[in-house]
Order: structure tokens, then sequence, then C-alpha cells
């Protein structure tokens, strides 16, 4: 009798905690992969400790910078054994370069990097070094073996930039809802996971910058909205915040692995939606490269994404395409459709 009523005791206790542990919305920001963050979610407590011990242990597996990380030491050539986010990233990372007949390559890392994008120091670029450096380029030349990547030739480099931050993403919003969290939106550096609704019980909102030059990221003009009423990702590729100018001439990220050179394309921006923030993130930065004619062609293959593209027409205006799908998630422009009609 007496454990029965101590049993009776401790269940109402817990009872009346869980019913007065009350949801509330909490917002965190800082920086990490050498960019902001900024992550919205509704649970009863503030998670910062585990939010902040996941994004370290995911800035040891595949943050390039970091000399410790799993990522480097794959570079390095040293003998190591990657870990399950790095499998993920990889293993996507070759899907998309696939589906993009190479254009995304997480081995063009060489060229990155020569061209002052990556994680070593620019150099003065001339054809000769292109061409010597693209003789070790190509997402063939290297592949899982259990836990171990093996490379073709021990000069490659693997860059996963393209893709990580989007994935990063997906694994916050995945502690997320381990922590039975319903409600959130993960940005970080301005790749977007988001489920459920904001504070305001409204579907969350995220803008699609116009493409100004800016290279100090100040600039936050926006062309159109994006809202998602599912969970989801929106991922946007730019040449217009990572640049520079030499000689007169710009030279932005988006490298083209095909000919080692920055992509000169007529897309200035290209926004992905996506079931996960990774394929987002990825197929993004291969809109950017491709170029418009090619990825049109591209996504009629993939019902898993829709697209939205800023592009420059012949006369250097600034021209607009999307997809049949994105329109749902484009509430202005739904709203100027339905005016125009009779």
């Amino acid at each position: 009798m007496y454990r029965l009523i101590h049993l009776l005791t401790l269940l109402g206790v817990i009872s009346f905690i869980s019913c007065n542990s009350k949801k509330q919305y909490f917002e965190e920001s800082g920086t990490v992969f050498h960019t902001l963050y900024n992550i919205k979610y509704e649970a009863p407590q503030i998670l910062t400790d585990k939010i902040d011990a996941e994004l370290q242990q995911f800035n040891l597996s595949l943050n390039p910078f970091n000399p410790n990380s799993i990522i480097a030491k794959v570079n390095n050539n040293d003998t190591v054994e990657v870990d399950d986010w790095f499998t993920e990233v990889f293993n996507k990372s070759m899907e998309v370069s696939r589906n993009s007949d190479g254009v995304f390559d997480i081995t063009c890392a060489p060229l990155v990097n020569v061209w002052g994008f990556g994680f070593s120091k620019k150099e003065s670029v001339t054809p000769e070094m292109i061409d010597s450096l693209r003789a070790f380029v190509g997402y063939q030349k290297v592949h899982l073996d259990g836990r171990r990547v093996v490379k073709d030739d021990p000069r490659l480099l693997l860059n996963c930039s393209a893709i990580a931050k989007g994935y990063s993403c997906d694994v916050i919003a995945r502690l997320l809802e381990r922590e039975g969290v319903e409600n959130y939106m993960v940005d970080i550096g301005g790749e977007v996971m988001m489920k459920g609704v904001n504070q305001n019980g409204a579907c969350w909102r995220v803008g699609i910058n116009l493409p100004e030059d800016d290279s100090t990221g100040v600039v936050n003009k926006y062309d159109e909205v994006i809202q998602l009423c599912r969970k989801g990702a929106i991922a946007t590729s730019g040449n217009y915040r990572n640049f520079y100018i030499k000689d007169g001439k710009k030279y932005a990220h988006t490298i083209d692995p095909r000919t080692g050179y920055p992509a000169q394309q007529s897309v200035l921006s290209a926004t992905i939606v996506a079931d996960d923030c990774m394929t987002a993130d990825a197929y993004a930065t291969a809109f950017m490269a491709m170029g418009l004619e090619k990825a049109r062609q591209m996504a009629a293959s993939l019902p898993d994404i829709e697209y939205y593209v800023i592009y420059a027409d012949d006369n250097g205006k600034h021209q607009i395409e999307y997809s049949k799908g994105m329109l749902q998630y484009l509430p202005k422009r739904k709203a100027m459709l339905s005016s125009d009609k009779p």
C-alpha cells in the first residue's frame, strides 16, 4: 500500500510538472563555419548547449577549414575513418554529380582554392595551372570503401561547402525533433530547414534576395517571399555576395569543374525547395554552374525539387523563371496572377 501511494504521488508530481512545462519560442544566433546562423524553435526549455554541441561535432566532421576535421584529414591523406555525417554528404554529392553530368563536384576543391574561394590562399592563375589541376579533379576519381575514402590520385581534395552548410541545417533539425520540437526554422548561412509554424501561428516565410553585388552581405532587398506550410527546405545560391574584382573583371565563387574557371552563366541566383536542405543546397549550386537551359532539363527529371531562378537576358535585364510546382510557395506571385484574371 505504501509503495502504491508513493507511486501515485510520484506520477502526480510528474503530471503536474509536465502540465506546467509550457512551451515557448526561443531564438539562437551566432557564427559557425565562417557564416551566421539563426535558429527559432518552440520548446519547454532552451536548447542552447545541445545545439552548440551538435554544431561543434559537425565542425569536426565536414569543415575543411578545421585542421582537426575528418575532411581535412582525408585531404591530408591521413588514415581516418569517416563518420555517418561525412558518408551521407558524400553519397548525396555523388548522386547530384551524376544528375548534373559532373557540374556539381566536391572534388573541385583545388580549383576553388586557386581562384581564392577555398581553404588555401589564391595564386596568380594561368591556363597551364588550371589544366594541371584538372588532371586530379573529377567525382569519378574518388569513392567510399566502407568507412574509408579511396582516391585515384592522392592530390585529390574534397570541399563539401556547397552542400555541407545545407546538411548542417538538416542535422540541427533532426536534433530539435529528437527533443520533441514540432515548430522550428533553422537558418545557417541563408540555407533554411523548417517545420510547423512561427510564434504567430503562421507558416514560415523566407525572402529571396535581389541579386545585387554586395560582398558585405548588408544589402537585403527582397525579390520574392517563399512560404512553406510543410516540413521542407529552401536554399539559394548566387554570385552577388562571394566575389572579388581583379583588373576590372569580376570573379565569383561558383566554379565550373568542366572548364576550371568561374562559371560565366546568365543565372544570377537560384533558389531550390526540397524535402531536405542538403539536397536543396547542392542543386542550387548546380543550377548556378549549369546555366538555365541545362538546369531546366535536369529539374524536369527531378520531381522532388522546385526552382526559382533570376537571370539576365541578352540586354542585361533581370528576368524570372520558376517551376510549375514552385508557384504554390509564392504567395505574392499567386496573388498577382489571381488579380490578373478576369
